[in-house]
């Protein structure tokens, strides 16, 4: 309890609590806004949170991070537009649910939703902290370079399974994100891996570069090049503060949604949209009226605002326990724990417990706030929407040149973000994911970084599997990778 204290008061400082306070209305407003989303936004931030002090930094992110599929649900519930991808799954029966005539009920569930499943999952991370305290912070020991290294793997192909009718696609992309995490100087042996003599690329491709190129700039380029409308809003009346109500009368939905959405972000490289399918199919397998799902229910809409907004707060587990991002928000956050000189991973319980509380704490902070803040403002945020999208294109791009030159005051910066903003943009236009890009870097440094250090231990391939969390994490990667070609396989030839 002593950790949580200390942490609790590190959260009274007045430039963590107006970060605090600017992420998590900044993130609605992005939320709010179609086709931005949360990656792109924290891809603009990164830059700058160099600038900050390093709780400031993660706070500020944080609140981007969970308050962001709050504002999403208001486009995909009043214009069948999602604000958010992971929203995307609320306009079945948030849109059905208005086209009824009641759109204030369809927000009201959605909020009340919302809430339920970000502080189940923020409460449920801050009672194992209390609880296993004690004991995590023993955890290190048990940890190697092998197993940390088998953890990465093991959140690699949990990523590329996670892209169901992509997976070729996803493990191609994450094997050039993988490429690119190789490119430079090995820091332990000096040489040269594929700078092709170019001074530049002696120091590697800096992540934060990759990221704004990839998410902000290519997004930009689609904004641009697309077309400008303006949906049609349907009226707000009615009350917001109807959602609990509506809760309590389908008490068992938002509660194992809350369940399969904490469960989910906490394993690496599943994420939302996998707990919004569980959430979703259960509740209409319980519903006595399982022919409205898809028409109106409001069941389905609890189901997949509880279990997308209980997800940030359990995958930031996998990130501070293993130091393997589960998708790409948290994969981003990963710099500025870099740069604050904290190393997610098993030692972090020992030697940062404080600190872990604080981020925990600043996540529940920001639903109390967005939650109340949407309640009251609610018709400000549906102005939002109406903004056209050259106009946010253009503003995305100028952000995005700013903070890349930020950095280093370099121009070369600049061009490298181009191309990978070009680049982006061709796979946006061919729907191909840009997560294992992101993930195929950070996760590839990792393996090379653990298997680097552990190098001297491996003599035999057996060796890196001859430890009890290795041998595990490599068995649970057989495993799976075997259930999903048998799946693949019955479904090809029931075709």
């Amino acid at each position: 309890m002593e950790y949580f204290w200390i942490g609790l008061n590190n959260l009274l400082d007045l430039q963590v609590f107006i970060a605090l306070f600017v992420g998590a209305i900044g993130g609605m407003v992005i939320g709010a806004i179609p086709g931005i989303g949360p990656a792109i936004a924290i891809s603009i931030l990164l830059p700058a949170t160099i600038f900050l002090p390093d709780l400031v930094s993660l706070i500020l992110l944080l609140g981007v991070y969970g308050s962001s599929m709050y504002g999403g649900a208001i486009p995909a519930i009043l214009i069948n537009t999602p604000g958010t991808p992971v929203n995307a799954l609320s306009t079945y029966d948030g849109y059905a649910i208005t086209k009824q005539g009641n759109p204030a009920k369809a927000l009201s569930i959605a909020y009340s939703s919302s809430f339920f499943g970000g502080c189940f999952s923020v409460l449920i991370a801050l009672f194992s902290l209390i609880a296993f305290g004690p004991y995590l912070q023993n955890v290190g020991a048990l940890f190697g370079q092998r197993d940390i290294f088998m953890a990465a793997i093991l959140g690699s192909v949990l990523l590329i399974i996670a892209h169901r009718q992509n997976k070729v696609i996803a493990a191609l992309l994450f094997s050039f994100g993988f490429l690119i995490a190789m490119v430079g100087r090995q820091s332990t042996r000096g040489i040269q891996r594929y700078t092709f003599d170019i001074e530049y690329l002696a120091a590697g491709f800096n992540l934060i570069v990759v990221i704004v190129g990839i998410f902000a700039i290519s997004q930009a380029l689609n904004l641009l090049t697309g077309k400008d409308t303006e949906p049609p809003v349907a009226p707000l009346k009615g009350t917001l503060f109807q959602g609990f109500f509506e809760l309590s009368k389908y008490k068992k939905v938002p509660l194992f949604s809350a369940c399969y959405g904490t469960l989910m972000g906490i394993i690496p490289g599943v994420g939302e949209f996998v707990a919004q399918f569980f959430s979703y199919s259960t509740a209409r397998a319980l519903s006595k009226k399982p022919e409205r799902f898809g028409h109106g229910a409001p069941e389905g809409l609890m189901a997949s605002e509880t279990s997308n907004n209980s997800v940030p707060a359990a995958a930031m587990i996998p990130l501070l326990a293993l130091g393997v991002p589960g998708e790409a928000l948290t994969a981003m956050m990963m710099v500025v724990f870099f740069d604050a000189g904290v190393k997610p991973g098993p030692d972090i319980f020992e030697n940062n417990s404080d600190f872990l509380f604080s981020l925990f704490i600043a996540l529940l902070l920001v639903n109390i706030l967005v939650f109340v803040t949407l309640l009251f403002s609610t018709k400000l945020f549906i102005k939002i929407i109406l903004i056209p999208n050259r106009f946010l294109g253009a503003f995305i791009l100028i952000l995005s040149f700013i903070g890349i030159f930020s950095i280093r005051n370099s121009f070369i910066d600049c061009a490298f973000a181009a191309g990978f903003g070009y680049l982006g943009f061709i796979f946006r236009r061919l729907d191909w994911p840009l997560v294992p890009i992101v993930l195929g870097m950070v996760l590839g440094s990792i393996m090379i970084e653990r298997l680097t250090a552990g190098a001297s231990q491996i003599k035999t391939i057996y060796d890196l599997v001859n430890r009890p969390v290795s041998g595990s994490l490599f068995t649970i990667i057989v495993l799976i990778i075997l259930i999903t070609v048998f799946l693949s396989l019955r479904k090809y030839k029931f075709r």
